[in-house]
């Protein structure tokens, strides 16, 4: 995290901006037992399905995603979040616009 965020109020949704085709990520918090980073996903832009071997979660701060989970879709919308499970597949999607998350991850139970 650099400097300039801590120890004041942020207002997430302005950290990060949009680009055009692309996916955009800002690393908040790195520490050994997890991290925090800010995502902004242009329309029709996503990640593919993978799983991680930690809890997840995904909350969102503009628009609304599509969330894929062990094969269930999940539209989550600003306002929401969801935990995504440890070795769960899952997989993002920017469908009906684009959309700004927090990913929380915790590497320890």
């Amino acid at each position: 995290m650099t400097m300039e965020l801590k120890g004041k109020p942020i207002e997430m949704e302005s950290l990060i901006e949009y680009q055009e085709g692309s996916v955009v990520s800002m690393e908040v918090i790195k520490k050994e037992l997890g991290t925090v980073t800010i995502f902004a996903f242009d329309k029709g832009q996503g990640l593919s399905e993978h799983s991680a071997p930690f809890d997840a979660m995904v909350q969102i701060i503009d628009g609304e995603a599509e969330i894929t989970l062990a094969g269930e879709p999940h539209t989550v919308k600003k306002g929401e979040f969801l935990i995504m499970p440890a070795n769960v597949p899952h997989a993002l999607q920017a469908v009906n616009g684009p959309y700004k998350m927090v990913l929380t991850m915790i590497k320890s139970d």
